[in-house]
């Protein structure tokens, strides 16, 4: 009982753990899942982002490319004087084109020098110089087609923003340079077109040239970067040359970003789009933030419902703990009730047994004793000796402490021949009805207890009905079984016989103790109260159950459980015995007892029926005369409960040694031989008279001959 109250509380504490580790696992699951789909979810935003701005990128150089190309051919083969004096011309025509183009902050025309002929900033153009520039020098020495510089701050006295140069080479029909033609572009063209389409937390654009020089950034940068070609970003772009995607810590701020990347078309460009990892973490925050929302306050009242069912339980528990001390306590000052009476009752009993004992000597020692009163004395004291062994077995049974000698047995069959004596004992005025199947219903028990058992029971019935009236037997295959023998019910099930009854029934209140000993509701003298006891301790002993069910006037009915064996038991059960001879005839007998009185008996007793006897006192000097020469014995007889070695411990000792000597056991109450039973070895029960001894000592010497026999 306690251990299933304990596996409830464990199961509630697992139950609590689980409520608990059970969420926070799913939602560890749920969590890695989710931070999963929201960076896919991330890469198909940063790839439809890196679409939209290549797709910019490569219209806005298209379109300035072809700008370029117009301009090549309208001052294709004409020599700068002729540029010169059409520049106001020209001039119109570049401002009209720098205006047309948002992302155009000017257009040029250069001679050979890098002086500008034409520009769409002023007419006419101050003189100077702009050979330095690498959108310049960068054509001078061979045709390189489309050139893309570097950014760069306006040459006073022009002034705004900064600027990178997309330029053209200017050729002669020979393909002599003649000067170049350049649009600056403007870099916050791009940076504002990349605000509008970057909206969202932490995006990210960056458009470059190839060698990592970055011509526009958002966010936008305070000055010049260029990204190293050895770093993580300049191998990444290595390794895929023509697009990617990366998670890497950006050079120009060290901020963990997700990044796209993708060359534009012929051009030497790089545009980049991509979220800052932090942003994608908030969002994926944001969405298990939704869930702990729901998720939290569940687990937390799951759990909360769980503690406190768990704190219900440990009060409940506490509470029937305490009323099992008070039923022990109860039970117990019962038990003190019932040893008091059972000791009372059995000191009655005894004294008056020993009184008849007591009598009997002393009229056995009066002189001139006629031999018949004599002989009535000798009859007084063995009736009362049997009377006395019958007693200590129904207390032992009750204890369950009697060594029971089961064998198999038919228990209708059993019946049918208790049914004579049972009409005898109970008289003419009592109607026995026996309803036996027709199956055989075969137990393995104690065939004398099991009679007694009956009796006891018939007996009980027949003074609940003040010896008159009718008692049922019924023998049957049990169908259900008490719950004290549930876990007990194996393959061959019960046998219950059942002994109805329709006396004036027993109170309830009267239930739970008719099974005690000396417990009676009859008058004094007319019942012990070990009848029922000695049901109960059979019943237990046996492997089954006794119940009774019972209604003050409607008569009660006992139910008596014995465990059921097969059929082929029956045969085994059954093998012929040899008849034993009394006369000892030389046998050599080794007697163990500790008792002395008891020793001289049986060695007097055994010795005028002719066996030779050697007397020991205690089960160690018996194994010393045993290895020392064992075939001087024929037969060894010994007490199991003795002090230090017992009888049982002798047997055992022999075995291991080999020691080919039969022995025979004798106890009047053993613990160990009412767990373990005699463990193949030939047992008599105190008190036994001389004749039973020699019987038993007689058989088992003359089975070791037959063996011996046998052998040779």
């Amino acid at each position: 009982m306690q251990g299933a109250q304990r596996n409830s509380l464990r199961l509630l504490q697992w139950m609590m753990a689980a409520s608990l580790a059970l969420p926070i696992a799913l939602f560890a699951i749920a969590s890695a899942i989710s931070y999963r789909s929201t960076l896919d979810i991330a890469d198909r935003e940063i790839e439809r982002t890196l679409d939209v701005a290549h797709e910019h990128a490569l219209k806005v150089f298209e379109t300035i490319d072809r700008s370029l190309a117009e301009i090549n051919e309208v001052v294709r083969d004409l020599p700068d004087d002729v540029v010169r004096s059409r520049e106001p011309a020209l001039h119109k025509r570049l401002k009209q084109l720098a205006d047309a183009l948002p992302q155009l902050k000017s257009a040029w025309i250069f001679d050979a020098s890098g002086k500008a002929l034409v520009n769409s900033l002023a007419s006419p153009p101050p003189e100077l110089s702009f050979a330095d520039r690498d959108y310049f020098y960068a054509h001078v020495d061979q045709s390189i087609g489309t050139y893309i510089g570097g950014t760069l701050t306006p040459r006073l006295p022009y002034q705004g923003a900064r600027f990178f140069g997309v330029s053209r080479r200017r050729a002669s029909d020979d393909g002599s340079f003649t000067g170049v033609i350049q649009a600056s572009v403007l870099p916050e063209y791009f940076e504002s077109f990349y605000a509008r389409i970057g909206s969202d937390p932490g995006s990210f654009f960056a458009m470059g040239r190839t060698d990592g020089v970055l011509l526009a950034h958002l966010p936008r940068l305070d000055g010049d970067f260029r990204l190293d070609p050895t770093g993580p970003v300049g191998r990444s772009i290595a390794a895929h040359p023509d697009r990617g995607l990366m998670t890497i810590a950006w050079p120009t701020d060290g901020i963990e970003r997700r990044i796209g990347y993708r060359r534009v078309a012929e051009y030497p460009i790089y545009v980049s789009a991509g979220l800052d990892t932090s942003a994608i973490r908030a969002r994926w925050l944001a969405t298990m933030s939704q869930h702990l929302v729901f998720g939290v306050p569940a687990t937390a009242l799951l759990f909360i419902l769980l503690a406190f069912a768990f704190r219900r339980t440990q009060h409940l528990q506490l509470e029937a703990a305490k009323r099992r001390e008070a039923e022990e306590a109860l039970k117990h000052s019962q038990r003190l009730e019932a040893l008091g009476q059972l000791t009372g009752g059995v000191a009655h009993d005894f004294n008056n047994l020993l009184t008849v004992i007591r009598a009997s000597v002393d009229l056995l020692n009066r002189p001139q004793l006629s031999e018949e009163r004599r002989q009535r004395y000798i009859t007084a004291i063995g009736e009362a000796v049997a009377r006395a062994a019958k007693l200590t077995s129904q207390l032992l049974a009750f204890a369950r402490r009697q060594t029971l000698k089961p064998e198999v047995f038919d228990v209708g069959e059993r019946m049918r021949s208790l049914r004579d004596m049972l009409a005898t004992l109970l008289g003419s005025a009592i109607e026995i009805v026996t309803q036996l199947p027709a199956e055989p219903c075969l137990v393995s028990a104690d065939a004398g207890q099991f009679e007694t058992a009956m009796i006891n029971m018939a007996t009980n019935a027949r003074d609940a009905m003040q010896g008159k009236g009718r008692i049922v037997f019924t023998v049957h295959a049990a169908t259900a079984v008490p719950e004290t023998l549930a876990h007990l019910s194996g393959s061959h099930g019960f046998i219950c016989v059942t002994v109805s009854d329709c006396g004036v029934g027993i109170p309830a209140a009267q239930l739970g103790r008719i099974f005690e000993p000396f417990f009676t509701t009859k008058q004094v003298g007319q019942g012990t109260g070990l009848g029922l006891s000695q049901v109960f301790g059979f019943a237990r002993q046996s492997g089954g159950e006794v119940t009774v069910v019972s209604e003050v006037g409607q008569g009660s009915t006992f139910s008596l459980y014995l465990p059921r064996v097969p059929a082929d038991r029956l045969a085994r059960s059954q093998a012929p015995t040899t008849a034993p001879a009394v006369a000892g005839s030389g046998m050599s007998v080794l007697v163990v007892e500790d008792n002395i009185e008891l020793g001289n008996f049986a060695a007097d007793g055994l010795t005028e029926l002719g066996y030779s006897i050697t007397l020991v006192d205690n089960a160690t000097d018996a194994l010393t005369e045993l290895v020392s020469d064992p075939d001087r014995f024929d037969v060894v007889f010994s007490d199991v409960v003795m002090p230090g070695m017992t009888g049982l411990d002798l047997a055992e000792a022999m075995r291991e040694r080999c020691i080919n000597v039969p022995i025979v056991l004798t106890t009047g109450y053993s613990q160990a031989l009412s767990q373990d039973g005699v463990a193949g070895f030939e047992l008599v029960q105190k008190p036994y008279s001389i004749e039973e001894l020699s019987r038993v000592l007689h058989q088992a010497a003359r089975l070791r001959r037959v063996r011996d026999g046998a052998a040779e």
